[in-house]
């Protein structure tokens, strides 16, 4: 009996594949080269075109139930949009007006990278939606200075090396901006105190609070 299972098994190891027309591995094969075919007749910048064509078309077919009309004054623009109301102000900056200088990071009010002013006064805008701020001033990082006419804040930070990877950043310039306006002693535990809502991960608070008093001392 044990010699005809072995010899059993031989046969099977001995027996020749059977070959069909079509199978998996050709099939995956095919698949793949027609692809790339595909995606190979159309330019990149033709085939991003076409991407972002039929997500607009997408959009526009598929409004969103229940969305509010709503005005924000964004860096002393106006921005006429229908939101979904549970839309946060971080997510409005970043995805329906792709002002992306205002960081999402924890998402819950506890590292302050999304820090905006709104009417003048700092405010965690993953925090706020963006419905509760109709026809509010609303400055982001954009709105406080550019490269060619930068915000004495924003210099103080080139020049004081007040950042390492520069994911805070912006949200550390806006608090720091709105403090200037704020009641605040002069001293540095006054300074962190008044920063505290600002996580930086890399660990530059000292070069955060040189370039905050040297603005601080120039005014």
């Amino acid at each position: 009996m044990a010699n005809r299972e072995n010899g059993d098994a031989d046969d099977f190891q001995r027996r020749p594949e059977k070959k069909s027309g079509v199978t998996r591995r050709s099939f995956l094969r095919h698949l793949g080269a027609a692809g790339i075919a595909a995606a190979a007749t159309l330019p990149i910048g033709a085939q991003a075109e076409e991407m972002d064509a039929e997500a607009k078309t997408i959009d526009s077919l598929t409004p969103v139930a229940g969305a509010i009309p709503v005005t924000l004054v964004i860096n002393k623009k106006k921005h006429s949009l229908k939101l979904d109301p549970r839309t946060t102000l971080l997510d409005c900056l970043r995805e329906n007006l792709n002002i992306t200088g205002t960081k999402k990071g924890c998402d819950h009010g506890q590292c302050g990278a999304c820090t905006v002013h709104v009417n003048g006064r700092r405010v965690n805008s993953c925090l706020t939606l963006a419905v509760m701020h109709d026809g509010d001033e609303i400055t982001t990082i954009e709105g406080l200075g550019q490269p060619d006419n930068m915000h004495p804040l924003q210099a103080a930070f080139v020049d004081c090396d007040a950042y390492q990877c520069g994911y805070c950043t912006s949200g550390q310039i806006m608090s720091a901006a709105a403090l200037l306006n704020e009641p605040c002693g002069h001293g540095v535990d006054d300074i962190r105190e008044a920063m505290s809502g600002n996580i930086c991960r890399c660990g530059a608070y000292p070069n955060i609070i040189a370039a905050i008093q040297q603005v601080r001392q120039k005014a």
